[in-house]
């Protein structure tokens, strides 16, 4: 596992350490958390651009679907 220093403004910082009291977790997992889901959405659009270079307009818009579905589902 690699070790991550990251400077953020000291409002910022209270903010997160508020988010992550809130729900029940350290920063450390937040940011965890945060990071997954900023990756899983480069993935989804990283696919989607790939299928639409290939002209299949429809499974692009099938994953468009999914995403949405699973933003919706998170909130």
């Amino acid at each position: 596992m690699a070790t991550l220093t990251v400077r953020l403004p000291d409002d910022k910082h209270m903010r997160l350490k508020a988010l992550a009291k809130r729900k029940h977790i350290s920063v450390n997992k937040l940011l965890e958390e945060l990071s997954t889901q900023a990756i899983a959405e480069f993935d989804a659009e990283t696919r989607f651009r790939s299928m639409a270079a290939k002209g299949s307009i429809k499974k692009g818009l099938e994953i468009l679907d999914r995403l949405d579905k699973a933003l919706q589902d998170k909130n």
